[in-house]
């Protein structure tokens, strides 16, 4: 088989194929930009058609992550979708999110509803919310600022770590056994963000609270930063969701097909501890 693994240098995408590429599997990178190093990449954008016969052609299985700035993934997406299963790829796993097919508002209810009628073979991976998301996109406000700064409300989350994620998909994509089939990997609890905070102070030996903004609020706060507005639409839907308590159910999945318990939120902190320390703090 051969896997063509896009977003492959993403927090997910990169570890899928660090795996792939270990197992020895043929694994090729679709590259929109430089290249994740010493792998064999291929140029591809999901929104460039002159890319998409040059990165498909040979390739049976693929990794398919939706880019954070596409909203409209039926103009995006599908035509490049389309176009993979025209010239062979015959299995497609999906980064999804939990809960994506019951909350039209998110992407990926679309990328779902195509994938089950495409008459592929399809697995949807439907990831709680990723550990890495605290330090990657909201690293800086952590780090500078000792909060976090989402509007999640009380509401628990099923946080998990991107590396089960991935291991997750691998398994899907060289194996049978989750074909046509949705998993849901979580981590092994669901979290407040208050706790969140809590772990993240006694790691950091240094106070980081939870500031609890308003949907308003966030927004502005996220603009601020750059985010786009289609990128922070999506974010604002994801988090209302754990306002309302809709994104704190936890799963055995994560053990049921890796055999091994999921990453706990402090084994990530420990693991990640680098990201939200300043330059002082690391000499």
């Amino acid at each position: 088989m051969s896997v063509l693994v896009t977003g492959a240098s993403g927090r997910v995408g990169q570890h899928v194929l660090a795996e792939l590429t270990r197992s020895g599997v043929a694994v090729r990178a679709a590259s929109h930009g430089a290249p994740p190093p010493g792998c064999d990449s291929v140029p591809f954008s999901f929104t460039d058609s002159a890319t998409w016969d040059g990165a498909t052609r040979g390739a049976t299985a693929m990794f398919v992550i939706r880019p954070p700035q596409i909203g409209n993934v039926k103009r995006d997406m599908l035509p490049a979708l389309a176009a993979a299963r025209r010239n062979g790829v015959r299995r497609m796993v999906l980064l999804s999110l939990q809960g994506a097919e019951h909350n039209r508002a998110v992407p990926h209810y679309a990328l779902e509803q195509w994938l089950r009628a495409s008459g592929l073979e399809w697995t949807f991976v439907r990831a709680g919310f990723f550990m890495q998301n605290l330090s990657t996109t909201h690293a800086a406000e952590i780090r500078d600022l000792g909060r976090i700064i989402v509007p999640a409300g009380r509401g628990r989350t099923s946080f998990v770590d991107a590396r089960d994620v991935a291991s997750v998909a691998v398994s899907a994509l060289t194996g049978g056994d989750l074909v046509d089939r949705a998993v849901t990997p979580t981590g092994p609890e669901a979290l407040t963000y208050h706790q969140v905070a809590d772990i993240l102070s006694a790691e950091l030996g240094r106070p980081v609270r939870y500031a609890n903004p308003g949907p308003v609020a966030f927004w502005r706060h996220r603009r601020s930063c750059g985010t786009p507005r289609t990128e922070a639409a999506v974010m604002l839907a994801l988090y209302s969701a754990c306002r309302f308590n809709l994104a704190g159910t936890t799963t055995g999945d994560v053990a049921a097909v890796l055999g091994r318990p999921p990453i706990t939120f402090a084994e990530f902190a420990h693991h990640e501890r680098n990201a939200w320390q300043s330059c002082e703090s690391k000499l």
